[in-house]
């Protein structure tokens, strides 16, 4: 009997048992980022703060979305509350940087255009990018929809998003038309 032929396929087995065994150990550690199993959104919320505070970080976004489904579910002016106390503490945590925080907020629950910021000259950057820009706050005036209406009930809200949504394309139309003549 061949000792050498009985012996490599011994180690090869005990190297896939090993390897098997790590990553087991591996699996084991890794953080469980489920979604929130209740339908109350304060309830939500403390789960997914536990779970970013276990190393489920990387799904901020998507926890974020699923707040807001929950929140679609109950609809009140709290809830606009709820999520500004969320994204404060996700900041506090370092999850976020404050401007992120506050973007996140304003793109739902805030009537102004986080798009459409006023830091740049119109018609050197606005206007040649004024389709992309009227899309940005179109995508924009669609989660002010869910933030506004569909999460916390503050039609007046919305419909001054919308009323400042159609005023910006008007002003912007003329005012890209101005910079195309002067030119």
């Amino acid at each position: 009997m061949n000792l050498k032929a009985i012996r490599r396929p011994l180690l090869t087995l005990a190297a896939l048992s090993s390897m098997t065994l790590f990553l087991v150990a591996c699996a084991s550690t890794a953080p469980v980022c489920g979604s929130p199993q209740s339908r109350n959104l304060n309830t939500a919320i403390d789960g997914v703060q536990t779970s970013l505070i276990n190393g489920c970080h990387a799904h901020f976004d998507r926890y974020y979305d699923e707040l807001l489904d929950i929140a679609e579910g109950d609809p009140k002016p709290e809830n606009k509350r709820e999520f500004s106390e969320f994204l404060v503490w996700s900041s506090d945590q370092g999850l976020l940087s404050t401007r992120q925080a506050e973007d996140y907020y304003n793109r739902f629950f805030n009537v102004k255009f986080m798009s459409m910021r006023g830091d740049y000259n119109n018609c050197s950057h606005t206007c040649p990018n004024k389709q992309k820009v009227l899309f940005d706050m179109e995508r924009e005036l669609s989660d002010k929809e869910r933030g506004l209406l569909k999460v916390s009930r503050d039609a007046d809200g919305y419909y001054r998003a919308d009323q400042l949504y159609q005023e910006v394309e008007l002003v912007l139309e003329a005012t890209c038309n101005a910079c195309a003549a002067g030119r």
